[in-house]
This record gives C-alpha cells, sequence and structure tokens, in this order.
C-alpha cells in the first residue's frame, strides 16, 4: 500500500504542478504578497492530498513564540515536506534558494513569482550581500524570509554545517530570528520515492533578538536550539 499510494501521490502531484504552473503566470500583475498567498493554494493542496492519500499528517507546537513583524526563520532541512507545508503554518515567506532552481520547467516557473531570494551560492561573500539586500526588500514588502542554514536536506539524525547567511541578514537588519526543529525526514526522507504515513512534529522556538549582536552568536544560540530540540522529538512513525 506504502508503494501505491506513493505512485499515485506522485503522479498527482506531477499533474498538479503542471497545471497550476501555468494557472499562476496569470498572477504576475498582482502585488507580490497577494501573488503569494495565490500560489501557496498549490502548497495547500498537495499538504492535503499527502494527509488525505499519503497519511501524513503534522501538528505545530509553538505558534505563540511568533513575533509580530517580519523575521527570519531558521530551519531544519530533511525533506521537500517543510518547503511545501511551511508556507500553511508561517506568514508569507521568501524562501532563500539557490538560482538553479528557478530554471526548472513549470515548479521553477511558479517558484520565481512568489518573491525569493535566489542567489549564486559559488559566489562566496558575495551571496551575503545578496541575501542582505534582497532580505531587506523582501521584509519591506511584508515577507518573512526562510533560510535552511544547513544550505541541503540532512537525512534524520545527521547534522549539517551550519552557514552564516540567515543570521547575517537578522543582525544586519535587526529582524528576529525564529528557530524551527521538525522531523518530517522521517516520514518523507531525503531522494526517497516512498513516503511512509506518521505526524511530523514542527517545534517553534522562542525568538531569538539580533539588535547589537554578531551573525555568528545568532547562529550558534540558533543551532544550539535546534539541534537540542531534534533529540527530543517523538518519533514521527509513532506520534
Amino acid at each position: 500500500m506504502i508503494l501505491l499510494r506513493s505512485v499515485l501521490f506522485a503522479a498527482i502531484q506531477a499533474a498538479m504542478t503542471v497545471v497550476f504552473s501555468c494557472l499562476v503566470l496569470l498572477a504576475f500583475p498582482l502585488a507580490p504578497i497577494p501573488r503569494y498567498r495565490l500560489i501557496a493554494q498549490w502548497a495547500r493542496f498537495i499538504t492535503w492530498l499527502s494527509g488525505w492519500l499519503l497519511g501524513i499528517r503534522y501538528r505545530v507546537e509553538g505558534l505563540e513564540h511568533l513575533p509580530e513583524r517580519p523575521a527570519v526563520v531558521l530551519a531544519k532541512h530533511q525533506s521537500a515536506w517543510e518547503t511545501i507545508a511551511f508556507q500553511l503554518i508561517f506568514p508569507p515567506l521568501s524562501f532563500v534558494l539557490k538560482r538553479e532552481l528557478l530554471r526548472i520547467p513549470f515548479f521553477g516557473w511558479g517558484l520565481a513569482l512568489t518573491s525569493p531570494i535566489a542567489i549564486d551560492r559559488n559566489a562566496g561573500r558575495d551571496a551575503l550581500r545578496q541575501i542582505e539586500e534582497q532580505g531587506r526588500q523582501r521584509m519591506a514588502q511584508g515577507f518573512w524570509v526562510l533560510v535552511f542554514p544547513e544550505g541541503t536536506r540532512v537525512r534524520p539524525g545527521e547534522r549539517g554545517r551550519y552557514q552564516i547567511g540567515g543570521a547575517w541578514l537578522a543582525a544586519r537588519t535587526g529582524a528576529p530570528v525564529v528557530p524551527v526543529a521538525h522531523n518530517a525526514g522521517e516520514l518523507w526522507p531525503k531522494n526517497a520515492f516512498l513516503k511512509r504515513p506518521g505526524t511530523v512534529t514542527v517545534r517553534i522556538g522562542p525568538t531569538i533578538h539580533t539588535e547589537g549582536r554578531k551573525p555568528g552568536e545568532v547562529l550558534a544560540e540558533a543551532e544550539a536550539w535546534i539541534e537540542a530540540e531534534m533529540q527530543r522529538l517523538p518519533d514521527a512513525r509513532q506520534a
């Protein structure tokens, strides 16, 4: 049943991505936030589909910690699930991502219309300038900025090298940081076709204030909280 459900999910997701990507091109004239909310309906459908067909449900803890102004979200990255479901959990998000993703047919076209922060990861220190400049613009428009500080998806139990970009943006702008831990990789693994039923726990931590602090200090505090909470999350397959 897991194989059959995974096959059906992949087929429906692919079909809906093509259809919806064509439709959202019509949203180009809209202002950034309304355009984002329209495009996020794809994420709403895929999240619903994963719950109905795959049995992947989720619960969110710590919503009371969310600040009232745009923030930088630093989150664990294990799966494609969080890139979809976070669009429903948080206020409008501007994703920090590599430019190459915008070249993917259909998916990349829709992604480009969500007002992401697209950077050249090989640009070294210039990439930090790109994140800061575009991040300031996005937050001025009302977006929050989502950064996966490990840069790529890691398997459950693993820990990648945390990169400074998100903390740099927060410290340079004075924006608060929201750390997030979750266990989506236990159900929707990295580069895995088969997806298993269960309940993802998304745990949002207390706001980390950044005014007058160095980016390295902010990153270290966020990393310590995220990795500590990863050890405390329940088994998603039994939750």
